[in-house]
């Protein structure tokens, strides 16, 4: 069974960074595709991102295009989300997920997930 563990959000102010960190138990990280998701209060759940087992290939939701990258160690067994230029509109719960065969920008392309970290964006 893989557990993810997310880190590093919290409260920041408009213009700040924030890299969120989600560690992964077991072997299946480095072989699969890992994604980041948010949901803001009363909203649905949102892909923010997506990067493949080897780092080849990454997609990034068009919200936050240019601002947030994802990357990952697959010695560390952990993935990262490094997020910049922050707005209000970008506070949400962020949730990492992993594939197991299958990745992308849907929620269902993933069979585990962590259990969030709330990151939260003053103006």
């Amino acid at each position: 069974q893989v557990q993810l563990v997310e880190s590093g959000g919290g409260l920041v102010q408009t213009g700040d960074s924030l890299r969120l960190s989600c560690v992964a138990s077991g072997r299946a990280f480095s072989g699969n595709g890992m994604g980041w998701f948010r949901q803001a209060p009363g909203e649905e759940r949102e892909f923010v991102g997506a990067i493949s087992w080897d780092s080849g290939s990454t997609y990034y939701g068009d919200s936050v295009k240019g601002r947030f990258t994802i990357s990952r160690d697959n010695a560390r067994n952990t993935g990262y989300l490094q997020m910049n230029s922050l707005k209000p509109e970008d506070t949400a719960v962020y949730y990492c997920a992993l594939g197991a065969g299958r990745w992308g920008m849907n929620g269902d392309d993933y069979k585990y997930w962590g259990q969030g970290t709330q990151v939260t964006v003053s103006s």
